[in-house]
């Protein structure tokens, strides 16, 4: 199996934004996260009731984000509130797995259609997709009688890695294979240019489990992703 080292995964989001995301760093002490037009995530650099203070300042009102690694640190001694714990696995696609030609039903997006992929990917998982994602790395679509039915491309990178995510086709154009598709061709676009293909997914979402599996991604770990807001 392709080794997610523990030193990078553990904490993905940190590993971002100290690299090839540090451009998005909002910092503040032991804090740091991506603006809220970009991403829901931020990171402690240390699993402390200081360094959750420093991220509880970072935050606004009526706000979440999605933080890993938090230790035996507990939110609300820092002014936080723990809304929700999930777990998610990490999964990566081994070099061994033969990948299948250029599909040209597959073309690239740019930050113009972000409206398009903010619509398409509310339907499959609200407030992840925001309006500067698009700034995160390349995206890919499927159009049908001009209309986004299906996309995907890049979120958390850092050097070697990047994450599979805004995998999802709209719920009229299901069943035709689009996720796969889309999967396939990222995972060639990046090994082209000699980067890993990992990605995240909740466990409990046994559709895109078995997919993935399909495919012949492997999972790695299960880590906890904690969602937090001001107190």
């Amino acid at each position: 199996m392709t080794a997610l080292p523990e030193s990078l995964f553990l904490n993905p989001v940190l590993t971002a934004l100290q690299t090839t995301h540090a451009h998005f760093a909002v910092t503040s002490g032991e804090a740091v996260r991506y603006p809220a037009e970009v991403a829901p995530f931020a990171a402690i650099r240390s699993p402390t009731v200081a360094a959750l203070c420093d991220l509880r300042g970072l935050l606004v009102p009526d706000e979440f984000v999605w933080v890993a690694a938090l230790g035996d640190a507990r939110p609300g001694d820092a002014g936080l509130n723990l809304i929700a714990t999930i777990d998610v696995l990490q999964m990566v696609l081994p070099a061994k797995v033969e990948l299948p030609p250029p599909d040209p039903s597959v073309v690239p997006l740019t930050c113009l259609n972000a409206k398009e992929m903010v619509a398409l990917t509310e339907i499959a998982f609200p407030g992840f997709f925001r309006p500067r994602t698009c700034e995160m790395g390349d995206y890919f679509g499927i159009d049908s009688e001009n209309q986004l039915v299906a996309m995907g491309g890049e979120r958390l990178r850092f050097p070697g890695y990047s994450e599979l995510s805004g995998i999802c086709t709209h719920p009229g154009h299901r069943g035709k294979g689009h996720a796969a598709r889309m999967l396939l061709h990222l995972a060639r676009w990046l090994r082209s240019r000699e980067i890993v293909p990992w990605l995240h997914v909740t466990a409990t979402n046994r559709n895109a489990v078995d997919l993935y599996l399909r495919l012949g991604f492997e999972t790695v770990r299960t880590v906890k992703l904690n969602q937090l807001a001001q107190g």
